[in-house]
């Protein structure tokens, strides 16, 4: 697997994992089929699959290329892409059997950054609607004071709701066995939302004690039971310059595949 977990939590603060990459060029691998549009053969080769390679068309190549390639001088609309679609592996990794929403295909996409559904085994129904708030950045605890815990604010306060309920609906559509218009009764008047934040760390807050600086005031922002609040790190010592790294080697991937299917 391209990406390693390890369990954290941090008083009744938060918990979540703390990533490692084990194998960039794997995860280049994996970020390359889900630019080409495959994001279903990624999720069933992480859940344990054996699979083969997808038919890649070159016009799909083109496409794929474009979506990894900065365009102008500002890296940050493709790399916060890469990264969601990173956290979105780590989401699988955690748990293969999760419904959660497949990554965005636009880059400046407004919606939620991710979206996962949790399900009760006994009863069928959802009992959690987990949003994702994924970060690239080298300013991680200004960007989650400033910019992650209003959003959060906001929400639950009950802002956007009609977004999340389209969001759910879609995804729950491929989902047959769940009564969608129960699911979104429960979720919505009923709240039963948790959040999920990603972020990039350095040294700062690579430890115990980083990362508690790092969340706080996360109980502050979404209250009640522990579950409600997940955090999730990756330690990246030069943040562009990786990223522009496993954007090339995910391009090298993508035209490999691309001339397979010539």
């Amino acid at each position: 697997m391209p990406i390693s977990l390890t369990p954290f939590k941090s008083e009744e603060l938060c918990y979540g994992t703390t990533w490692v990459v084990n194998s960039e060029d794997d995860l280049a691998e994996q970020i390359a089929r889900v630019a080409l549009g495959q994001s279903r053969h990624v999720q069933r080769i992480l859940a344990g699959a054996d699979l083969g390679p997808s038919p890649t068309t070159a016009s799909a190549a083109d496409g794929a290329i474009r979506l990894l390639t900065v365009v102008g001088a500002d890296p940050w609309h493709r790399d916060g892409w890469l990264f969601q679609i990173i956290s979105w592996i780590a989401a699988i990794r955690a748990d293969s059997s999760a419904i959660i929403r497949a990554p965005h295909m636009i880059l400046a996409h407004k919606g939620f950054d991710g979206l996962q559904l949790e399900v009760d085994g006994s009863t069928g129904a959802v009992v959690a609607a987990i949003i994702f708030e994924d970060k690239a950045t080298d300013n991680p605890r200004s960007t989650i004071r400033d910019e992650v815990w209003p959003d959060f604010r906001k929400l639950e306060a009950g802002d956007r709701e009609n977004v999340l309920t389209a969001e759910v609906t879609a995804l729950l559509q491929t989902q047959p066995a769940i009564d969608p218009d129960a699911a979104i009764q429960n979720i919505i008047w009923k709240s039963v939302r948790s959040y999920r934040v990603s972020v990039t760390v350095g040294d700062t807050h690579s430890s115990e004690g980083g990362r508690k600086r790092l969340f706080k005031g996360y109980d502050e922002i979404a209250g009640g039971p522990l579950a409600r609040r997940r955090g999730e790190t990756l330690y990246v010592a030069n943040l562009r310059v990786w990223m522009d790294e496993i954007a090339k080697k995910a391009i090298a991937a993508v035209r490999a595949k691309a001339s397979t299917n010539v």
